[in-house]
């Protein structure tokens, strides 16, 4: 799958990254209403391929047919189990995996096997289209609820995904494990969609970004306030505001990770979103699309793209 990166640099070079985590049985009542065989793919709309084309996403043979198996197996899963609100298959193609797409300019400049982890990535977005046409990077799923986990490993098993590995964690328990199989500084980039406020996010997601990686926060239309209202959490937790990238979906605020978060972040199973970093004071807002004072990195990141859209590595 081919896309014009976005024009920003960031220096990826460590070639480390975790190890996996030993994996977890799942329980018989969730293996019974798993699917056991891949369904058909369901056949995207016009609407979709034309986003896509606008947004200059080219798919490679094959791209196609996994990302509507998995938009199936999704779907079929849903009726049993809570993965997602949208049960069009139609609106699903672009609330999901066009929204997801979107951060594929966002990644296209990370070297080969480089690690990505979704954090909260419930029934796989935007993990699993990502690790459809990214095979050259290196993809965890960060979840802790033990169905949807289930659904993860089963899902990436039957799309054939070597690049996957799902781990059941909270982040808060992740973002402090450290060492050799440890998630803490860990990888290259960071996402998370539709999980919390940005001062409450920012502290399950940056302790797992390694120094000078970066972190990726799909958000909706309030995306310049919470940058405003999380500009202490920002300095706490040593990360700082690029910019925030406006997607035909919604919004993409583009964090980098400018030296090692405190030992003390996060913090303990629930505390991030019970006492948020900087609490409910009121911040001095910024202009519209500035970063709050002290926070942010002159340097330009836009989705600006060549001429020639860029090629994701062969399969």
């Amino acid at each position: 799958m081919g896309v014009p990166p976005v024009q920003r640099e960031f220096d990826l070079t460590s070639p480390t990254g975790p190890k996996p985590a030993q994996s977890r049985k799942e329980p018989r009542e969730i293996a019974a209403i798993l699917p056991a065989a891949a369904p058909a793919p369901l056949v995207p709309p016009p609407a979709f391929l034309q986003a896509c084309e606008a947004q200059g996403i080219l798919f490679e043979p094959g791209d196609i047919e996994r990302l509507g198996t998995y938009l199936a197996l999704l779907l079929q899963a849903n009726e049993s189990m809570n993965l997602t609100a949208v049960r069009d298959p139609e609106l699903a193609w672009t609330r999901h995996i066009f929204d997801s797409l979107t951060l594929l300019g966002m990644l296209a400049d990370l070297p080969d096997g480089s690690h990505v982890i979704d954090v909260g990535s419930g029934g796989g977005l935007p993990g699993l289209p990502l690790a459809c046409g990214m095979p050259q990077l290196s993809f965890t799923l960060l979840e802790s609820s033990g169905k949807k986990v289930a659904f993860l490993k089963r899902a990436a098993e039957l799309l054939g995904l070597k690049n996957v590995r799902v781990v059941q964690e909270r982040a808060e328990v992740a973002g402090q494990t450290r060492g050799p199989d440890g998630h803490r500084e860990a990888y290259d980039a960071v996402l998370a969609r539709a999980v919390g406020r940005l001062n409450v996010l920012a502290e399950l997601t940056v302790p797992l970004c390694k120094i000078g990686g970066r972190i990726l926060l799909t958000k909706g239309a309030q995306a310049p306030e919470e940058v405003a209202e999380a500009a202490k959490a920002l300095h706490e937790l040593k990360a700082v505001y690029v910019s925030t990238i406006e997607t035909p979906t919604g919004h993409v605020v583009a964090l980098e990770k400018s030296s090692a978060t405190p030992r003390s972040y996060p913090r303990a199973d629930g505390e991030p979103a019970r006492v948020p970093i900087g609490g409910k004071e009121e911040p001095s807002k910024p202009e519209s699309r500035s970063p709050p004072r002290g926070t942010s990195r002159s340097a330009s990141w836009g989705p600006s793209a060549p001429e020639s859209p860029t090629k994701a590595k062969p399969k």
